[in-house]
């Protein structure tokens, strides 16, 4: 079969968060584009992860109506515990900042982003193959691959942006001795599970313990989303659910905790701990956003919230440039986005550094680490930076 060329504005590489909620952004305002996505719809809507939506990212579905679900399903957070030395210490979000956090997995915002996106009937294409990434310097770069049936499809563009996360092509296409990689990759894991079980309490807990980190969070009042840290080589059979349950039970305990009621797991994992950043975002007309410009470990619930806020300055880069021909913000959007990630990437090693143990560290960084938290749980002016950063930054800081 002859191969089929389409012509768009935007070129979007990846059906996640990024990419969907920029392709909608760009429809709001008159900008076409297209999605590709290398994996099926079944497993976009499916992959569990992390869903702690700051502020914004709540403020901004709704402005796109896509709040209903996520209001009715999702479950405000105006606190956190931090708990340490067997006591929890409660940092009140609202009081603190006026805003509060709403828990919703991702998968469920990826589930709202797909079903706007084809109602709207915009081209949106799963089970591609064979991508590949051409010409971004020029005034029209090209995206050739294969649809799920095997035809030959090219997408000529006036700009790509590649949303396709750590392992796809887009920041592979940026040449090496242009692209800035920095990285740290910490010596610990989390095997995190999500059970059929009540919630221990109505808000995260972060727990600091001598057998290592412990994260309670919920995705329902019926299900939680539980994690311990292991080892980085971790051997997820050698846990069987006792172990699992006698684990979580062992470092949440203390005074002024509920009973953990077990109850049957449904998903268990063991998720890497990584920080990275590739420098720049922007090469000629490819532009990266989220999992493929940068990671952050999941401590301080993230990811989704950053891809999501690099979405949304790019969105209105480009509308600017479509409106007037304003080239400014597209040219300083690597820039405008790397103030906010390495100030979300110190937030995240923070939260991950306190409430870790390394092993490598001695006893004199151990008392360091209980000296940050007694400090953070008696000083207003520390909760309120936490509090600050939790609920999420400005999208410009």
């Amino acid at each position: 079969m002859s191969e089929e060329l389409q012509n768009v504005q935007v070129g979007i590489i990846g059906a996640g968060p990024a990419g969907l909620l920029l392709s909608l952004l760009l429809a709001r305002v008159g900008i076409t584009s297209v999605v590709l996505e290398a994996r099926s719809r079944d497993y976009c809507e499916g992959r569990i992860r992390a869903g702690v939506l700051e502020a914004g990212t709540v403020e901004l579905l709704d402005r796109l109506g896509l709040g209903e679900r996520l209001h009715r399903e999702g479950i405000v957070h105006n606190g956190v515990d931090l708990r340490f030395n067997g006591e929890s210490h409660r940092i009140d979000l609202p009081a603190l900042t006026g805003k509060s956090v709403m828990v919703y997995g991702q998968h469920e915002v990826v589930k709202d982003l797909i079903e706007a996106r084809i109602a709207a009937g915009d081209p949106l294409e799963f089970e591609v193959s064979a991508l590949s990434i051409a010409e971004v310097t020029s005034a029209r770069p090209t995206i050739s691959y294969r649809d799920r049936h095997g035809n030959a499809r090219t997408v000529r563009c006036d700009f790509i942006a590649g949303c396709d996360g750590f392992h796809g092509p887009s920041r592979q296409a940026i040449p090496a001795d242009v692209l800035r990689v920095y990285e740290r990759v910490y010596p610990y894991a989390w095997l995190g599970i999500l059970s059929e079980s009540p919630a221990i309490t109505g808000e995260l807990i972060y727990v600091n313990h001598e057998r290592g980190f412990a994260l309670f969070s919920q995705r329902s009042h019926l299900v939680q989303r539980m994690y311990l840290q292991c080892a980085q080589d971790e051997n997820i059979e050698a846990w069987p659910d006792e172990r699992i349950w006698d684990e979580l039970r062992a470092r949440v305990a203390g005074n002024d905790v509920p009973d953990l009621v077990s109850g049957p797991i449904l998903q268990r994992g063991i998720t890497p701990m990584r920080s990275f950043v590739a420098e720049p975002m922007r090469y000629g007309n490819l532009f990266l956003a989220g999992d493929s410009a940068h990671i952050v470990p999941p401590t301080g619930a993230k990811g989704m919230n950053l891809a999501i806020a690099d979405v949304t300055i790019l969105a209105e880069a480009m509308r600017a440039y479509y409106a007037d021909g304003t080239a400014h913000e597209l040219e300083t959007y690597s820039e405008t986005c790397l103030r906010r990630i390495w100030k979300v990437e110190r937030f995240s090693w923070w939260m991950t550094a306190m409430f870790h143990r390394d092993e490598n560290d001695d006893a004199f960084g151990h008392r360091l680490q209980q000296a940050e938290l007694d400090y953070l749980s008696t000083s207003r002016s520390a909760q309120t930076a936490l509090a600050e950063n939790y609920v999420g930054l400005p999208l410009r800081v």
